[in-house]
């Protein structure tokens, strides 16, 4: 199985919707409401803004606290 870049310079706008789409399983939402804000955080890699990388990057950069020592970064807070 060849694996086709996932790139916005490599995919047209509606292999990159595809993309998300299949990411998800359930981009409609209907099933608990949580997935609408999922599949709007990626509309920018959809439009062909931003790559997918830069968006999870931007993402995971709000759980980063510098007040936590090396330990606790790795430690789930639930």
């Amino acid at each position: 199985m060849e694996i086709k870049s996932i790139l916005i310079k490599d995919t047209t706008r509606e292999e990159r919707k595809q993309i998300v789409e299949e990411s998800f399983g359930n981009i409609s939402a209907s099933c608990d409401g949580c997935m609408a804000g999922l599949a709007e955080m990626y509309q920018e890699y959809i439009d062909g803004t931003k790559e997918i990388r830069d968006i999870n990057m931007e993402f995971n950069a709000h759980y980063v606290r510098e007040d936590l020592d090396e330990k606790s970064k790795r430690n789930c807070p639930m």
